[in-house]
C-alpha cells in the first residue's frame, strides 16, 4: 500500500469507512509523535537543568577555591604557591560561570521552547480537534437515527421539518468539524519536520558560541599557564613516587624483625632492661575500684612528663595528670593474681594507683624511671648522667665480697680519727685478720626482711609482764623511762633498708655482707620504698621511733648490740648486729642495716660512746674521768662529735664538737 501523504478534504462530507480508516492512521501517527514529544522534552530539560546546575557548581567551586587560604589545617596553612594557584583558578571559574550562564539561557530560548511551543500548540490543537469531531459525529448519528423513526403513515409535516432541519445541522456541524481536523492532521505531518529540528538547531548555535567564547578568553596566556601548573603537579607526583618508594622500603623493614617484637612477654628469662631512664611512655592497665570488692582494670597510655605521671585515653587530644612522682615510692606488688603489677605510693604512704605491664622488661623499666623522677633526677643539669651514676652505684650493691675485702687493708679514716680524738684503740670495732667466707657468714638463701616488724622484739615484749605489746611492734614513748635518765641521747634521721639473720658476730665482715645483700636484693626486685625513723641513741638502748607519732617502732639493749659498722665508700650507710633470746633457749643473730642523712660513724661513734659509760657506769672514778673528757650539753647529756674532711687533723675537738639534730 502506498504510502498517504495527507487526508482527502472532499472525502470529509462523504465520511465513508475508507476515510475513517484511514483517519485512524493519521490518529495513531500524531499519538506517537505525542509521547516521542513528551520524552524528547523531558531529555532538553534534562539539559537546560545540568546547565543550570553547572553555574550553580561553577559558582560554588570558585568559591571554596578561595576558601583554602582560611582553613585551619592541623598540620600547618597551605603553601604559597598553592593558594596563588586556587586563587588563578578561581578567577577562570568565575569567567566560565559567566559563559555557562549565558549558554543556559540560550538554551532555554532556543532548544527547550521550541518544542515546548509544539507541544502545546500544534499537538494540544489536534487533541482538541479530534474531541470536537468525535461529539459532531455522535450529534449526527443522533439525528439521524431519529431521522430514521419517522413513521410512514401518519406523517407530521412539522415534525418532519424540525428532524429534517436537526439533521441538516449536525451534517453541518460534523463536515466543519471533520474538515478542520483533515486540515490540523496533515499540517501537524509538515509541523512535526520542523519542530524536531529547530531545538536542536538552538541547541548546537548554543554550544557553538559557548565554546567560541571559551576559546576567546583563554589566550596562549592561560596556555602557559595551565602548562606550568602541569609541570608542577608532574614534580609533585614524582616526590609522592620517591616518598612512597621509601614508604615501602620502610615497610619491608619493620615487617622484617623478629618474632619477638610482636610476643609480649618473648625475653622473659634475661631482658636488657635501661635502668637509667628518667622518661618512659607506654600502655598499662590501670586498676580501679568499683565497689567494696569489686576492681577492673582499664588499659591506657600512660607518660611522664617532667615530676608527674600522666595518663591519656585512646582518641583524648591531650593527657591529664594522674599521679605527681616527686618523692614518691614504688614497688613490685602482688595483686588479682596478675603479672607485671607496680604500686605507686604518695610520699605521706597513703597507697596510690596500681598499674600492670605486659611484659617482665617494661614492668622494671617503669619502676626504675618512676624511682629516678621520684629522686627528681629531671631537675639536675645532666639528668641522663645522674640516672647511670645512681644505676652504677645500684650495681655496685651487686660486686662481690672481694670487693669489701680489698678495703678492709687500710684501716677507716674516721675511725683513725676517732681513735686520735678519744685516746683510745677500741672506741670502734676493728675487723679481724682474717676475713671469712659469705657463706661463713650468712647462710645461702637466708631471707632478707624489708620492713620494721621485729619477731624476735615482739617475743621480748610478750614475756615482759609489765609492759603493753602492740600487735603491730610499736610502743608507747611511757615505755621506757629510762631515756630520760640516760647520760646520752642522740637522735638520728635514718631510714630502714633490710634486715637478715646472720651466723656470726665476731667481725664487722658479717655487716658488710648483709649491706651488699640488702641492697642487691633491693636493685634486683626494684625495692625503692624506705620506712623513716629517728634513731635515739642513749647510754642503755637504740631506739627507733615513728617520725609523725613518736611511737617508739622498735627497742634493743645496748647490751645486745655485739657489732656496728659504717661502709667505707657510702658513709651514709650503717648497719649492727643484736643479739635476742629466743623462745627455743637459744640465742639468734640479725643484721640491721640503715641509710642516714648524716655519716653512719657517727652513729657508729654514739653507739661506741653508749657502751663505754655502760662499762665506765661501774666504776665512778672512771665515769668521772670520762665524764671531764667528753664536752656536755647544758642538761648533761654528751655531745657527739662533727664530721670531719680528710685535711682536718690539726684542727682540734673542741672546734669540732656539736650536737647532732633531734
Amino acid at each position: 500500500m502506498p504510502a498517504v501523504d495527507k487526508l482527502l478534504l472532499e472525502e470529509a462530507l462523504q465520511d465513508s469507512p475508507q476515510t475513517r480508516s484511514l483517519l485512524s492512521v493519521f490518529e495513531e501517527d500524531a499519538g506517537t509523535l505525542t509521547d516521542y514529544t513528551n520524552q524528547l522534552l523531558q531529555a532538553m530539560q534534562r539539559v537546560y537543568g545540568a546547565q543550570n546546575e553547572m553555574c550553580l557548581a561553577t559558582q560554588q567551586l570558585s568559591k571554596q577555591l578561595l576558601a583554602y587560604e582560611k582553613q585551619n589545617f592541623a598540620l600547618g596553612k597551605g603553601d604559597e604557591e598553592v593558594i596563588s594557584t586556587l586563587h588563578y583558578f578561581s578567577k577562570v571559574v568565575d569567567e566560565l560561570n559567566v559563559l555557562h550562564t549565558e549558554l543556559a539561557k540560550q538554551l532555554a530560548d532556543t532548544m527547550v521552547l521550541p518544542i515546548v511551543q509544539f507541544r502545546e500548540k500544534d499537538l494540544t490543537e489536534v487533541s482538541t480537534l479530534k474531541d470536537l469531531f468525535g461529539l459532531a459525529s455522535s450529534e449526527h448519528d443522533l439525528s439521524m437515527a431519529k431521522y430514521s423513526r419517522l413513521p410512514k403513515k401518519k406523517e407530521n409535516e412539522k415534525v418532519k421539518s424540525e428532524v429534517v432541519r436537526e439533521v441538516a445541522a449536525a451534517r453541518r456541524k460534523q463536515h466543519l468539524s471533520s474538515l478542520q481536523y483533515y486540515c490540523a492532521l496533515n499540517a501537524l505531518q509538515h509541523r512535526k519536520r520542523v519542530a524536531m529540528m529547530e531545538p536542536m538547531l538552538g541547541f548546537a548555535h548554543g554550544q557553538i558560541n559557548f565554546f567560541k567564547k571559551g576559546a576567546e578568553m583563554f589566550s596562549k596566556s592561560m596556555d602557559s599557564f595551565l602548562s606550568s601548573v602541569a609541570d608542577m603537579a608532574q614534580s609533585i607526583q614524582a616526590e609522592l613516587e620517591a616518598e612512597a618508594e621509601k614508604m615501602r622500603v620502610s615497610q619491608q623493614e619493620l615487617l622484617s624483625v623478629d618474632e619477638s617484637v610482636y610476643t609480649p612477654d618473648a625475653d622473659v628469662a634475661a631482658p636488657q632492661i635501661n635502668r637509667t631512664l628518667i622518661q618512659k611512655a607506654g600502655y598499662l592497665n590501670l586498676r580501679n575500684k568499683t565497689g567494696l570488692v569489686t576492681t577492673t582494670w582499664e588499659r591506657l597510655y600512660f607518660f611522664t612528663q617532667g615530676g608527674n605521671l600522666m595518663c591519656q585515653p585512646r582518641g583524648a587530644v591531650a593527657g591529664g595528670l594522674i599521679q605527681d612522682l616527686d618523692n614518691c615510692s614504688v614497688m613490685a606488688v602482688d595483686c588479682e593474681d596478675r603479672r607485671y603489677c607496680f604500686q605507686i605510693t604518695t610520699p605521706n604512704g597513703k597507697s596510690g594507683i596500681i598499674l600492670q605491664a605486659e611484659s617482665r622488661k617494661e614492668n622494671e623499666e617503669w619502676i626504675c624511671a618512676v624511682n629516678n623522677i621520684s629522686r627528681q633526677i629531671y631537675l639536675t643539669d645532666n639528668p641522663e648522667a645522674v640516672a647511670i651514676k645512681l644505676n652504677e652505684t645500684a650495681l655496685q650493691a651487686v660486686t662481690p665480697i672481694t670487693s669489701f675485702r680489698k678495703k678492709q687493708e687500710s684501716p677507716c679514716p674516721s675511725q683513725t680519727l676517732e681513735n686520735s680524738e678519744m685516746q683510745n684503740d677500741d672506741t670502734v670495732p676493728k675487723a679481724t685478720a682474717g676475713v671469712p667466707e659469705a657463706e661463713e657468714l650468712i647462710a645461702p638463701g637466708t631471707p632478707i626482711q624489708f620492713d620494721i616488724v621485729l619477731p624476735a622484739t615482739e617475743f621480748l615484749d610478750q614475756n615482759r609482764g609489765s609492759r603493753r605489746t602492740n600487735p603491730f611492734g610499736e610502743t608507747e614513748d611511757d615505755t621506757f623511762p629510762e631515756a630520760e635518765d640516760s647520760l646520752l641521747q642522740q637522735m638520728f634521721l635514718v631510714r630502714f633498708l633490710g634486715s637478715m639473720a646472720v651466723k656470726t658476730d665476731r667481725t664487722t665482715e658479717v655487716i658488710y655482707e648483709a649491706m651488699r645483700q640488702v641492697l642487691a636484693a633491693r636493685a634486683i626486685h626494684n625495692i625503692f620504698r624506705m620506712t623513716e625513723s629517728h634513731l635515739m641513741v642513749t647510754s642503755q638502748a637504740l631506739r627507733l621511733i615513728d617520725p609523725q607519732t613518736q611511737v617508739s617502732r622498735a627497742n634493743f639493749e645496748l647490751n645486745s648490740v655485739t657489732q656496728f659498722a659504717a661502709h667505707q665508700e657510702n658513709k651514709r650507710l650503717v648497719g649492727f648486729v643484736v643479739r635476742l633470746p629466743e623462745s627455743t633457749g637459744g640465742e639468734s643473730l640479725s643484721t640491721y642495716v640503715f641509710e642516714s642523712n648524716s655519716e653512719g660513724e657517727k652513729i657508729c661513734y654514739a653507739i661506741n660512746l653508749g657502751k663505754e659509760i655502760i662499762e665506765v657506769q661501774k666504776d665512778p672514778e672512771a665515769l668521772a674521768k670520762l665524764m671531764l673528757s667528753i664536752p656536755l650539753t647544758n642538761d648533761g647529756k654528751y655531745v657527739l662529735l662533727t664530721d670531719q674532711p680528710d685535711d682536718s687533723d690539726g684542727i682540734t675537738s673542741e672546734n669540732r664538737g656539736a650536737e647532732s639534730e633531734a
